[in-house]
């Protein structure tokens, strides 16, 4: 691991969106593809960074992935409450995957969530083709909460998300 774990700078965020925006689109996980609405909230770094903590991985000077962390609920929060932090929008470039920057930028959350006063928990939500994701929230130590498991469209039954859970 031979890269850095760090808060994204502004002067990122378009190329981070793009990142996230591309990997949600190549791995086929926008059910609208290119005209899905959460593209644009894919794309919106600033607007997370505003309301939540957006971490880069980095390496040599080349952007790998990001994640959002959001701590104790929080604006950008899906499903924690009281005492959980939220981990959400975790993507790595193609073109960097399998180099360990997303089992880091997960690391990176779970030890922010450590420090945040109150904090019991790292929640999070999934989609059930995020196969690589899953296995590294397995390794990791975080544990599917099928009773949490929710969907963001209630009209559309196809789409549904899995939730994993860490306990500090």
């Amino acid at each position: 691991m031979d890269f850095l774990i760090r808060q994204a700078r502004p002067d990122e965020y378009a190329e981070l969106g793009e990142i996230t925006a591309q990997a949600y689109l190549q791995d086929g996980l926008l059910d609208f593809g290119e005209g899905d609405a959460y593209l644009a909230e894919l794309r919106n770094v600033a607007k997370r960074a505003a309301a939540a903590e957006v971490l880069v991985a980095v390496r040599d000077g080349v952007l790998l992935g990001g994640v959002t962390f959001v701590p104790s609920g929080g604006p950008m929060a899906d499903i924690a409450g009281a005492g959980e932090a939220e981990i959400r929008m975790l993507a790595v470039a193609h073109a960097g995957r399998g180099q360990g920057a997303g089992e880091a930028l997960v690391r990176a959350c779970v030890e922010r969530a450590r420090a945040v006063e109150g904090c019991v928990r790292v929640v999070l939500s999934t989609q059930p083709t995020m196969r690589a994701a899953h296995r590294i929230y397995a390794r990791l130590g975080f544990v599917r909460t099928p009773e949490r498991d929710w969907n963001p469209m209630p009209g559309l039954l196809e789409i549904a998300l899995l939730t994993y859970e860490f306990t500090l």
